[in-house]
């Protein structure tokens, strides 16, 4: 699927933390936008993934996920939303990743931490692992695929020519 994503401009990011994915999501739009008034590209010229893995696997994810789920994603990711320091009932990074991903952003969602997720999610909750995983599976984000594992996508993917940048806490 890597080869078929189309644009000259081939760049991967790996943010496997909450931290590091809310900046992965500034620097993506920082990449679209110099190219695009710096540099005369267009949008269709980036190949631009980037890769939502162990604790920031689930901003891959409709609001449903979050609104249904939250209380054990956040017990698994730490993740508060800063308005009510409660755990969140929406992806807090839905809203910067829609226009990215309307610019041709591809997610790659680690389908092994998804599942991780799907069994925390059960656990907690009294369901079944695979039913969780599946209800997961039909809430993607637009332009994600789950890959069967985020850390394999990213070697994949620099070995067919993406540059890296991988982004921790800033």
């Amino acid at each position: 699927w890597l080869d078929q994503i189309p644009g000259g401009h081939r760049y991967i990011l790996d943010a496997p933390n909450p931290d590091g994915f809310s900046s992965a999501i500034q620097f993506t739009t920082t990449y679209f936008n110099i190219n695009v008034n710096d540099y005369g590209l267009k949008d269709s010229d980036l190949a631009v993934v980037l890769v939502a893995r162990h604790l920031s696997t689930l901003f891959a994810y409709s609001d449903a996920i979050w609104a249904k789920y939250g209380k054990p994603i956040s017990e698994r990711n730490k993740v508060l939303d800063p308005k009510t320091n409660q755990p969140p009932t929406l992806n807090l990074q839905r809203e910067r990743l829609e226009p990215l991903i309307k610019r041709g952003l591809r997610l790659a969602v680690c389908n092994q931490a998804s599942r991780g997720y799907a069994g925390a999610i059960a656990m907690a909750m009294g369901l079944k692992q695979d039913e969780v995983f599946e209800e997961m599976k039909a809430n993607l984000l637009p332009n994600a695929r789950l890959v069967p594992a985020g850390i394999v996508a990213i070697n994949r993917a620099q070995e067919r020519g993406f540059s890296l940048a991988s982004v921790e806490h800033t």
